[in-house]
């Protein structure tokens, strides 16, 4: 059966589209930068594979949250896989007893949810990327980098800021996980952490469903054929 060209869009963006899943250890392999750079380093959004190996490989964005590390490109590493709404940061770099400057759970939680917005913002801001960037990292690291470096449309870091601390609430933390190498952690030294976006579970129902009532729709017309 040779189905509709209109449904291979909706098709491949679920194949390509990473689920959520539950909280446990992956293998990541870090596969690419976008080429977007402040002189000195790559920006987020950066590619990866999760469930490296495995016959569930597949392709992730990730968004770097940790600037006193450091990954190459081809790299693979096991890490661990925290999602947001878990509220269970001991896992992670900046929730747990690893970072210097955040010992409450609760702070920590807050940031992660800002740092979630601000990777909420890079696909609509593609200008932005090095602002947003350097928000995403002072962040977990205050200090880290200019805040009143201003992206191409003029919004400084300090202003992401301000509007990540406003507007975190708006976020599904469902939706975010955090992929940190295992431990015993340490502040540096260590592999980045990063922040991963995946689709609402109702988002993918949906696109299920449609895809699944074009496949009917095909299956009628190619069985009852309309006259040209």
């Amino acid at each position: 059966m040779k189905l509709p060209k209109r449904m291979w869009l909706p098709g491949l963006l679920l194949v390509l589209t990473p689920l959520a899943r539950a909280d446990g250890t992956t293998t990541v392999q870090f596969t690419g930068v976008n080429g977007a750079n402040d002189g000195h380093y790559y920006v987020s959004p950066y590619s990866g594979t999760v469930d490296y190996g495995s016959s569930n490989a597949r392709t992730v964005g990730l968004f770097c949250d940790d600037i006193n590390n450091d990954v190459s490109i081809g790299q693979v590493w096991s890490a661990n896989v925290t999602n947001l709404a878990s509220g269970d940061l001991t896992n992670t770099r900046y929730g747990s007893s690893a970072n210097p400057h955040y010992s409450d759970p609760t702070a920590a939680l807050i940031l992660y949810e800002q740092g979630a917005w601000l990777v909420s913002q890079f696909g609509s801001h593609t200008s932005d990327y090095v602002s947003l960037q350097y928000a995403l990292w002072d962040l977990m690291s205050p200090g880290a980098e200019p805040v009143n470096y201003a992206g191409t449309d003029g919004i400084q870091v300090s202003q992401w800021l301000t509007w990540a601390a406003a507007n975190y609430g708006q976020i599904n933390p469902s939706n975010f996980e955090i992929i940190t190498n295992v431990g015993p952690l340490s502040y540096q030294g260590q592999v980045q952490e990063f922040i991963v976006q995946t689709p609402e579970p109702a988002t993918i129902v949906l696109l299920m469903i449609g895809i699944g009532a074009m496949l009917l729709l095909a299956l009628k017309r190619q069985r009852h054929p309309v006259a040209a």
